[in-house]
């Protein structure tokens, strides 16, 4: 009991509030495709239908000032199924950060790591050789509210293994675009 009451101060001192049982367990759902835009063996055919989830633990809807907004991320896991033969699906995970540009215009970067199932090695095949199966990955993305609850936004994303794994890195670069509900 007292350790629970002491976690509880903790978290109320960095400024997290609990997660009480009316509020949505998601943040924001987005769902969309993916397109490689890598060139010669980095090349990946197809579309990636993608699914992305977002929570916010750490309150960053509430977060004000740069330095609390840096502070208090969203936390984002999906995963993005190929459709074609030579093509990388992924399971990914990380954290993410927006900034409104205006009232409906919003950017947003997001950092962490991916798990995929694309080859690792050089073994005749065309598509890109990935090293190792965990990379990281990061995202960037423009994008526009329609309202309180809908928006839609342009992305760019990349994997690699940044040459920690014995073996090639020709890594995956994808664009494409993603209509999120925000709960």
């Amino acid at each position: 009991m007292l350790g629970s009451v002491g976690a509880f101060a903790f978290l109320a001192s960095l400024g997290a509030t609990p997660v009480h049982a009316a509020e949505p367990i998601f943040d924001e759902l987005r769902f969309g495709a993916t397109t490689s835009i890598g060139d010669g063996d980095n090349q990946e055919d197809g579309v990636f239908p993608s699914v992305t989830v977002f929570f916010d633990p750490f309150g960053a809807d509430s977060a004000t000032g740069f330095i609390e907004k840096v502070l208090r991320p969203r936390v984002h896991a999906g995963a993005s199924i190929a459709t074609a033969s030579n093509g990388v699906n992924q399971v990914y995970g990380g954290f993410s950060w927006d900034v409104d540009i205006t009232e409906r215009f919003f950017v947003e970067l997001g950092a962490g790591g991916t798990v995929h199932d694309g080859d690792l090695n050089d073994d005749g095949t065309s598509g890109p050789k990935l090293g190792c199966r965990l990379m990281f990955r990061e995202y960037a993305a423009a994008g526009f509210r329609f309202d309180d609850h809908w928006n839609l936004s342009a992305t760019v994303e990349h994997s690699s293994n940044a040459n920690l794994c014995n073996g090639p890195n020709d890594g995956l670069t994808r664009a494409g675009l993603m209509l999120g509900y925000k709960f």
